[in-house]
């Protein structure tokens, strides 16, 4: 059957083409579907990956919590700059009513690199899940994620090498509130008979990652969408640092509140709040626009935010113009927090503060207690543009964020409450600590290099925030003050968004005033090397010529230190300006750091000559005996900031060996017609100061008599009766005559305050003055007995104001009872007495008091452990708590229990630098005893003789 054979053969061959064509069809029609439905799969998780998830889609959480194991030990100081966040998608589950909180982050990624593994940083966290998936929504294996605890971070490595391109990472985990007041916490309020709890967060510098896994370092900024569960009782808000997108039902018992994606930010600048708190409103004009501004606290607390809206209009409508750039956000809070470990924070567009930064009415709060307000306000909205729009790149750099915004604040306070004169207040609150601080060995550069979180935290300091803003002072007036408002506004449009260094700062501002002279190599003189200089002068009158040296200042004389491994050789370029009887100079003259001298002609015709003008300059001057003189009998035709200079630089150079203590303390007899608030502020310390030295001097009577004598008149120009046209500045000045009076056992002050407060104590309904309570309070309580104590205790716990509390409880630290100041100690320990964030002030509160000072050190040796494990090494507060309960340490016998303590425990985490200043203050104190205190009562003698 050939044919039928052929036959067979030929169909077959027809038969497989029919098939082969329909597979075909069949494939490509497959193919393109597949082509299709990737395409589209790839289009749905991007949007699922970068958008909001609805709220039914969250994880419910029954997942079993296991920790993890360590990580093989890995270096992770800081995270490898390959991988970048792009978007975090946050969502937060703070159960008020748990121990706990609960979250999953979705963040969008960007790998520029091949690499193995992805690292964030987490911290206390335990991580339920990872999952990590590709650009084209290819979920990738694990091969495991592990947490590195020294160096705070989570380890993801998967099975196959990741390439560039972009990832989303999906983390859910848990965390714990445990009665700290870092990362995401709760806090309490007493209102009405209840307890009200909160959630809250605080971030800076390295607690992000204590909230949520994160790039948490300043230059990694991304965007956010944030979801936060918050109870379902209509009192009850969620805030975060952009306004509310939607809110949908999550439970039975709680909502979920979705909130706009934000701009590009820096982790340390998220907030997230749940709470049952109030509000006041207004808005703020912002180039052309109104913004809303609103100020929260508890309910029994609103009435006390008013004053704080009106001043943060005013002093961010300054910034707007000033910068001349609008405030970035659509809307902006600011929220008064019960429980806040620091000041403020300057989260952006949710801006959070301690109730006593804060809150503020006329009738139940100081002058004092209203400038806080005011300038802490200043402070931290002045962080909108410099820090939080332009943030610095590391932490290194952190004084471009707190130098500024230390400086500035003075300038939106000041267009805000234009009469306090807040400029001539620079020297007193800013400038006159840190030249004290910076005069040590164990001071630091602005610019310095840190890695762990301890170091970070711990220059969160007064080098950082005061000599920053002293130092942008003297660039001012160096630059003028157009060309520096130009120079910053060219900067922050620069690097708007973005991460900048100290040289792309200096830089705007050289591009400003061109090539007249070299703003880096002066900036960087003082940004690059700690300390300061003294500028020694020396008159010839023969040729008219004053000749002007530089040396390191230090309170040492005899300190030694190596430069060789400085590049300025502790030298600086210095502004040098002057002020003389025919006004003040306009010529430019600078001395720079590798000239050992300079030589300034004495103008014609003038008759005294006074350097570094309004103590602009970050620097000191010193003269010959001549010349001091010479200021001192022209102390009345000085300016309010030249005379108060003149105080505190005499004193200070005198302090060092490098002056004759007679010359400041002559000064001093000029103060006997002195009314104003910064000289009476820097003399008050300075007196008080020696006369904590001669407490155990023969001469401690005499001394106290000369400070009753030149105080005498002030105190009888101020009084203690205050009128409705009293100034602020006369009620500042009101309360440091008076208390000098008092700490110099004047009996008619004394008895002054005793009458005030046994009236107020029998009769508490009595209006007391809101300006004097701290000095009734404190002196009206040094010889209490038990019973008064424990009055003042019950007031104390019943009152609900922040500041009042301060100050009453301050009384109660000021009685000479020791068996009452151990009670108080004790009771400082429950939180529900002492909330953990006035814990160091009130020890600080007690040290003070001589009664207390023993009491105090013993209590932190032996209680060194206790403290540790509430607070943490990391806490700065802790680590500076060494150096003031010691301020006034000035034996040996002092010096060598401090040295063992520091022996028994050297790990001081935040506190390293603190140690080592509290070591020095006390050097200082025991040289001080052995070589000036003779010479100071040699001259009370005299003074007495005559």
């Amino acid at each position: 059957m050939p044919r039928s054979g052929k036959t067979d053969k030929d169909g077959e061959k027809h038969s497989n083409k029919k098939f082969y064509m329909c597979l075909c069809s069949c494939c490509l029609f497959w193919f393109i579907l597949c082509v299709v439905l990737v395409t589209a799969l790839v289009f749905i998780g991007r949007h699922l990956l970068h958008n909001t998830i609805q709220p039914r889609v969250y994880y419910t959480f029954k997942t079993p919590v296991l920790d993890l194991p360590e990580s093989r030990k890995l270096n992770y100081k800081k995270l490898p700059n390959d991988t970048r966040p792009i978007l975090y998608n946050i969502t937060l589950l703070p159960y008020l009513d748990k121990v706990y909180f609960e979250g999953f982050v979705n963040i969008s990624i960007d790998v520029f690199n091949p690499k193995r593994e992805l690292v964030v940083h987490s911290k206390s966290l335990t991580i339920i899940s990872v999952d990590l998936v590709r650009e084209d929504v290819k979920s990738l294996q694990l091969l495991s994620f592990t947490e590195n605890l020294e160096d705070e971070v989570l380890v993801i490595t998967p099975k196959e090498k990741l390439f560039p391109g972009r990832y989303f990472v999906g983390i859910k985990y848990r965390g714990k509130f445990d009665n700290k007041t870092t990362g995401l916490y709760k806090s309490t309020y007493e209102y009405g008979y209840s307890t009200r709890t909160i959630a809250t967060s605080k971030f800076e510098p390295t607690y992000a990652r204590q909230a949520f896994p994160c790039f948490d370092e300043p230059n990694m900024k991304a965007k956010y969408i944030v979801h936060l569960l918050k109870p379902k009782q209509s009192n009850y808000i969620a805030l975060s640092n952009y306004p509310v997108s939607k809110t949908e039902s999550y439970d039975d018992s709680s909502d979920l509140v979705t909130f706009e994606e934000t701009v590009s930010m820096s982790t340390y600048l998220t907030c997230f709040i749940v709470s049952d708190f109030t509000y006041t409103n207004t808005t703020f004009e912002n180039d052309g626009t109104l913004t809303p501004l609103r100020v929260y606290a508890s309910p029994g607390n609103i009435d006390k935010t008013t004053y704080a809206g009106e001043t943060a209009k005013k002093v961010i409508e300054y910034y707007v113009t000033y910068f001349g750039i609008p405030y970035p956000l659509p809307k902006l809070d600011m929220v008064a927090i019960p429980d806040f470990v620091s000041g403020a924070m300057e989260h952006w567009g949710l801006v959070t503060y301690r109730e006593t930064a804060l809150l503020y009415t006329d009738s139940t709060h100081s002058s004092s207690n209203k400038q806080r307000v005011a300038t802490v306000i200043a402070h931290e909205l002045a962080h909108s543009w410099f820090g939080n729009l332009v943030t610095m790149d590391w932490w290194n750099d952190l004084w471009l964020n707190e130098g500024f915004a230390s400086y500035i604040e003075f300038k939106g306070t000041d267009a805000a409450e234009p009469t306090w004169n807040m400029m001539s207040q620079f020297q007193t609150s800013d400038l006159h600590p840190v030249l004290s601080l910076d005069a040590t060995l164990s001071s630091h550069a602005i610019v310095v290099t840190v890695t762990t979180p301890d170091e970070i935290t711990s220059i969160f300091d007064t080098i950082s925030y005061n000599k920053g803003a002293s130092i942008l002072r003297m660039l001012e007036d160096t630059v003028g003050e157009t060309n520096f408002q130009k120079g910053v506004k060219s900067y922050l449009e620069k690097y708007a968004y973005g991460n900048a260094v100290t040289k792309h700062f200096l830089d705007e501002i050289q591009s400003v005033i061109g090539s007249t002279f070299n703003i880096s190599e002066m900036m960087d003189t003082f940004t690059a090397q700690m300390g300061y200089p003294i500028v020694n002068v020396t008159y010839d009158a023969t040729t008219g010529n004053y000749t002007l040296t530089q040396k390191r200042f230090l309170k040492d004389p005899d300190a030694t230190y190596d430069t060789s491994n400085i590049t300025y050789g502790y030298k600086w370029t210095i502004p040098i300006t002057y002020v003389s009887d025919q006004g003040k100079s306009t010529e430019k003259i600078f001395f720079p750091y590798n000239e050992e001298s300079i030589q300034i002609k004495k103008p014609d015709g003038v008759q005294w000559l006074k350097f570094n003008f309004d103590q602009i300059g970050y620097y000191r001057v010193n003269y010959d005996n001549e010349q001091w003189q010479t200021l001192i009998n022209r102390y009345s035709e000085l300016s309010v900031m030249d005379r108060t200079h003149l105080i505190e630089e005499t004193f200070s150079i005198a302090e060092a060996g490098l002056l004759s203590y007679n010359i400041p303390l002559d000064l001093t007899r000029q103060l006997v017609n002195e009314t104003s608030y910064t000289p009476w502020s820097v003399a008050s310390s300075k007196l008080q100061a020696i006369h904590t030295y001669l407490t155990d001097s023969s001469q401690s009577t005499l001394f106290k008599d000369y400070i009753k004598q030149i105080v005498s008149n002030a105190y009888n120009n101020f009084t203690w009766v205050e009128n409705d046209s009293d100034d602020h500045l006369s009620r500042l000045s009101r309360l440091v005559v008076l208390s000098l009076a008092c700490v110099a056992e004047d009996s008619n002050c004394l008895n002054e305050a005793q009458s005030k407060f046994n009236s107020w104590i029998d009769d508490t309904s009595q209006t007391l003055s809101q300006d004097l309570r701290s000095i009734v309070y404190k002196y009206g309580m040094v010889n209490a007995d038990e019973s008064t104590w424990y009055k003042l205790l019950e007031i104390y716990e019943a009152e609900s104001d922040a500041n009042e509390k301060l100050k009453l409880i301050n009384g109660l630290a000021n009685v000479k009872n020791t068996t009452l100041l151990e009670k108080l100690l004790e009771l400082t320990k429950d939180t529900t007495v002492v909330r953990s964030q006035d814990y160091f002030t009130v020890l600080g509160y007690i040290s003070v008091n001589t009664a207390g000072t023993d009491l105090i050190w013993d209590f932190v040796r032996n209680n060194w452990e206790y403290l540790v494990d509430r607070f943490t090494l990391n806490d700065r507060y802790l680590g500076q708590l060494i150096r003031t309960i010691t301020s006034s340490f000035s034996t040996a016998e002092r010096l060598a229990e401090m040295q063992a303590f520091f022996n028994q425990y050297p790990d001081a985490g935040a506190g390293a630098s603190s140690r080592k200043t509290a070591l020095e203050t006390v050097e200082n104190n025991i040289r001080w005893l052995e070589r000036y205190k003779s010479t100071v009562e040699s001259w009370i003698t005299e003074l007495n003789e005559n």
